[in-house]
């Protein structure tokens, strides 16, 4: 079944995308607005700020990755505790916030701690952000009907949010074949086969000896454990340098023992944006890849294929 299409209104307050921005969805009683931080004294003298909800502070991203420092709060008065905050050392980070009420202000204190609970515990199993919350929000206790009115207005903050530019809420590429696997022990192949957003690729370098199987899933390239990547970046040209330190310093890159130090090893899947930043990475220079990549099935080029795909529709 194709899945229904959804209205976002936004509202760009000073005509700037940049600037302050407000969403709703039709026939949602929720309201998000968006700000960067120099604009929060502006923000404040708005009614949003005077109601009780749920905050998002957000830092820069972290790599290319775009994984960023998140931090999840409640009050009854959003815009005092973003006051206090914008004082606080330790929220010295956020560059960006974002707000989260109701339009019918019918949200109460119980209902802002049971959505900083679960938007917390969303962020952190999506894999996309490093919560900052020093304890874990608690739940409170909610009516049956409640319980299902939140989960709905949740449902509507994990759309809104990616088209205000957080990514926090959606579960990465990675997250999203660690749990295809644990659905099916034979893999997620069975799940991927015959889509077009989601396909298995594979990566050799012959002469180098660099091997790599990876799957494409919504435009995120999700490189497998036990591929391997060049050692040694001897390029004029590494776009990807600061990222390729980050996953040795983090372990997910490490020197392959059977190679004496020529390859690295991938020793858990990584996602990338991109299969070019994927392809860079492993090469350790600038590559395109859309013809590094092949297809695990039938071997054409990731080029090729989506070539003949919009030949198919022309």
């Amino acid at each position: 079944m194709t899945p229904l299409g959804r209205t976002v209104r936004m509202f760009l307050v000073d005509g700037s995308s940049k600037g302050v921005v407000t969403a709703e969805i039709m026939n949602w009683s929720g309201h998000a607005l968006s700000a960067p931080r120099e604009r929060l004294p502006e923000v404040l003298k708005r009614q949003e700020a005077k109601r009780t909800g749920v905050y998002i502070l957000f830092g820069d991203p972290l790599d290319a990755s775009g994984r960023r420092e998140v931090y999840v709060g409640e009050s009854d008065d959003v815009g005092k505790r973003l006051s206090q905050h914008n004082k606080d050392d330790d929220k010295d980070f956020f560059e960006t916030f974002c707000l989260l009420t109701s339009k019918d202000q019918n949200l109460t204190k119980a209902h802002a701690r049971y959505l900083e609970n679960r938007i917390t515990d969303v962020a952190r199993r999506a894999g996309r952000a490093e919560i900052l919350n020093r304890t874990e929000p608690t739940q409170g206790v909610l009516p049956e009907s409640d319980v299902s009115d939140m989960e709905f207005f949740l449902s509507q903050v994990e759309i809104i949010l990616p088209v205000l530019g957080y990514d926090v809420l959606r579960p990465s590429a990675t997250t999203r074949l660690s749990e295809a696997t644990s659905r099916d022990a034979a893999g997620p192949s069975n799940e991927m086969a015959g889509s077009p957003a989601a396909l298995e690729l594979r990566l050799r370098a012959v002469q180098r000896g660099m091997e790599a199987d990876a799957v494409l899933m919504d435009g995120e390239v999700v490189v497998r454990a036990g591929s391997t990547a060049d050692a040694h970046a001897d390029h004029a040209s590494n776009p990807v340098e600061t990222l390729r330190d980050a996953l040795v310093a983090d372990g997910s890159l490490a020197p392959d023992p059977a190679t004496n130090g020529k390859l690295l090893l991938f020793t858990r899947d990584v996602a990338f944006s991109s299969p070019s930043q994927a392809a860079a990475v492993i090469y350790a220079r600038n590559a395109n890849g859309r013809t590094a990549w092949r297809l695990k099935e039938g071997g054409q080029t990731l080029k090729d294929y989506q070539v003949s795909l919009t030949e198919a529709v022309e």
